[in-house]
């Protein structure tokens, strides 16, 4: 009886860390994270309890302060999925910037080539183009992988950084608006093709869409064949060869959605908050998303609330550079110590025997 019991009990705790193991490593990091940053600011002279109560009262305190985060939400969840559909590949995609840079130069140029089209018209042909100039840009680099074995990561960041300069080029030259003096633009959007606010919640139609998004690919990898077949290369490329899974095609496929999102996230940026494709595209979005993405452990449903925590993070800014002088980049500060901690989790991972934290409780 008492070794049935054991074992009973083993049972347990191995089945109830296998399902909370994905929250408390996260929320471990996360904790360990803000541990670290009150440490340094300990040793600056200020608050920490001081920064927390500014960070919460700036991001999630009032109505406005959840619109303003809540609107910066909505691309950091396209740019996440941009990181966390390649990873379950065991791709490591860091160059998510670059795809909403050209989604946004894609979707401004569409008004530049045909700006008479009607309004719903001259919608669907922006997300086509952003969603075309995204996917395109990251699908090339898993076909490099793929086809020329090169890192993916290595890849990513350097195409991010063609992409920026490419944006630059072509908005300061040939899509340039004659009009846009002293930022170079590419041509105001008609009226009737700007995306307008969620009822009631005073954040663009980009929030929704990003929702979905990610519900939509947390059922692509958790419920379908394709999701499996990914899973499976992710875990041994070689074993889901001899399988007969098209791992080429499915590293093409997965880089390359990833992108539509991050050009989506572009498309948005411009027809429901710039108006216009600019400089202001390159804000940062793309490299929020991979902490958001690794947060979440690339889990879908995940990156919906890592989503609004790091834009509340990033709504706070000004308030903390006002409040307690410091710079700018403080934040910037903050959410890299979170990213150090996260990957610092992910490597101890193995190390940590979560069943033990429940092996104490008594089943019948």
């Amino acid at each position: 009886m008492a070794a049935d019991a054991a074992l009973k009990r083993g049972f347990f705790a191995e089945g109830v860390s296998r399902k909370l193991e994905p929250v408390l490593l996260p929320l471990a990091a996360l904790l360990a994270g803000m541990i670290v940053f009150s440490v340094f600011l300990f040793f600056l002279g200020k608050s920490p309890l001081e920064f927390y109560a500014l960070v919460y009262k700036a991001g999630f305190g009032t109505a406005f302060s959840w619109t303003n985060t809540l609107a910066r939400a909505a691309p950091l969840l396209l740019a996440a999925l941009c990181v966390a559909l390649p990873a379950r590949l065991g791709l490591v995609i860091i160059g998510g910037e670059g795809a909403i840079v050209l989604g946004g130069v894609a979707a401004g140029a569409v008004a530049s080539v045909a700006p008479g089209l009607p309004g719903p018209l001259g919608i669907a042909a922006m997300a086509l183009a952003g969603a075309v100039a995204g996917g395109v840009w990251i699908g090339a680099i898993g076909a490099l992988r793929h086809y020329r074995g090169v890192n993916e990561t290595i890849s990513s960041l350097l195409m991010a950084y063609i992409a920026i300069a490419l944006m630059n080029q072509l908005v300061e030259g040939v899509l340039r608006d004659p009009a846009s003096l002293n930022k170079p633009s590419t041509a105001p959007l008609p009226a009737a093709w700007r995306i307008g606010e969620i009822p009631g919640v005073g954040v663009h139609w980009g929030l929704a869409v990003g929702i979905l998004a990610c519900i939509l690919c947390w059922v692509l990898i958790e419920r379908t064949t394709w999701g499996f077949a990914a899973r499976i290369v992710g875990g041994n490329v070689r074993a889901a060869a001899v399988q007969g899974l098209p791992a080429g095609l499915l590293m093409i496929g997965f880089t390359a959605l990833g992108g539509v999102f991050a050009g989506l996230a572009g498309m948005f940026e411009v027809a429901a908050v710039h108006g216009s494709a600019n400089a202001s595209l390159a804000a940062g979005y793309g490299y929020t998303g991979i902490l958001i993405a690794f947060l979440a452990r690339h889990n879908g449903l995940a990156i919906i609330p890592a989503s609004i925590l790091f834009a509340g993070f990033e709504a706070s800014s000004g308030l903390v550079q006002r409040r307690l002088d410091l710079p700018d980049a403080t934040i910037v500060v903050f959410e890299g110590m979170i990213f150090l901690s996260i990957l610092l989790s992910d490597a101890l991972q193995d190390r940590i025997d979560f069943s033990k934290l429940f092996a104490w409780r008594r089943v019948p």
